[in-house]
């Protein structure tokens, strides 16, 4: 029996839910072997744009940005008050 028969006939005799897991697998075995867009992946970025857009309304209401001294000193504040020591 050729081997697209037999697995016609094997997946036929499986419960809808686990037909539905074998068609997922398949999917995720094809889409391994597509190369990524990263382009379309940037487009569709809605957390990235929220964030930029939060960037943009600290700067706008004139508040500064963390450089590496000041996020290390928030982050020890919020660790309880230890101070990291360089």
């Amino acid at each position: 029996m050729p081997h697209e028969q037999d697995l016609l006939v094997r997946w036929r005799s499986l419960p809808s839910q686990q037909q539905q897991t074998v068609l997922d697998f398949i999917e995720f075995l094809q889409a391994k072997d597509r190369p990524i867009d990263v382009s379309s992946k940037l487009e569709d970025n809605s957390l990235g744009d929220r964030l930029r857009s939060l960037r943009t309304e600290i700067v706008a209401a004139g508040e500064p940005l963390f450089n590496q001294d000041s996020l290390e000193h928030e982050l020890a504040s919020r660790r309880g008050g230890v101070e990291l020591v360089q």
